[in-house]
C-alpha cells in the first residue's frame, strides 16, 4: 500500500508539473483577482474536475466513453470552441493595476472555463485515462483505492498551491506587464490546444 501511494503521488505531480492551459488558467486566476478567495471557484473546479477523470480512469468508465465515437467528436469540438474564445478574451484583455479587477471574469465564467480546460483537454484526459488508468491496473483492493486518493490529493495541493503562487506574483506586479505577457502566453497555450484538436479530429 505504501508502494502505492509513492507511486501514485511521484506520477501524479509528474504530470501535472509541466505548463499547459489549465495551469496557466488557474495561475492568471489567482494573480488577477483581488482576493485570494475570489479564485476558490476556479481552484475547487479544476479539482474536482480533475478528481472525476481520474476517478473514472481508475475504474475504466472513461475509456469505455471515450470508444464512443460520436461522444469523442461531440467532446472536441466543445473543446475547440472553448479554448478559440477563451484564448481571444485572454488575448483582448489588459490587466492593469485596477483594470485587472474590473476585467475579472464572474465566479459562474471562471466555473465554465475551469471545467472546460480541465474535461476538455486532450492532454489531462490522456494522462488520466493513458497513464493514471493504466498504472493503476497494477493494485487492486486497498492499494488501487490509495493510488487513486493519492493521485486526487496531489491534484488539489497543486492547483490550491498554483493559486496562491500566482496570488503572490499578482501582488507583486503591480504594474501589470508581467500579467499581460502570462495573458498573451496563455492565449497562445489555448490556440496551440485548439489546433490539436482540429488535428485529431
Amino acid at each position: 500500500m505504501i508502494s502505492a501511494a509513492i507511486h501514485g503521488f511521484i506520477l501524479a505531480f509528474g504530470l501535472i508539473l509541466p505548463l499547459g492551459v489549465q495551469n496557466v488558467f488557474v495561475f492568471n486566476q489567482g494573480a488577477m483577482q483581488k482576493r485570494w478567495l475570489f479564485v476558490l471557484p476556479v481552484v475547487l473546479t479544476a479539482s474536482i474536475c480533475d478528481t472525476l477523470l481520474i476517478s473514472l480512469a481508475v475504474f475504466g468508465v472513461s475509456a469505455v466513453v471515450l470508444g464512443v465515437t460520436w461522444i469523442k467528436v461531440t467532446l472536441l469540438v466543445a473543446g475547440i470552441l472553448f479554448l478559440l474564445y477563451m484564448g481571444y478574451t485572454t488575448w483582448k484583455s489588459k490587466p492593469q493595476a485596477e483594470a485587472a479587477v474590473a476585467k475579472s471574469i464572474s465566479p459562474r465564467k471562471q466555473i465554465a472555463f475551469a471545467a472546460s480546460v480541465s474535461l476538455l483537454n486532450p492532454h489531462a484526459i490522456m494522462d488520466t485515462i493513458g497513464v493514471i488508468g493504466t498504472s493503476s491496473l497494477s493494485y487492486t483492493g486497498s492499494a488501487k483505492i490509495t493510488f487513486m486518493v493519492v493521485c486526487i490529493v496531489v491534484s488539489w495541493m497543486w492547483f490550491f498551491g498554483l493559486s496562491l503562487v500566482g496570488r503572490f506574483v499578482g501582488k507583486l506586479d503591480q504594474s501589470g506587464k508581467f500579467l499581460l505577457v502570462l495573458n498573451k502566453l496563455s492565449a497562445l497555450i489555448m490556440w496551440g490546444t485548439a489546433l490539436y484538436l482540429i488535428f485529431s479530429l
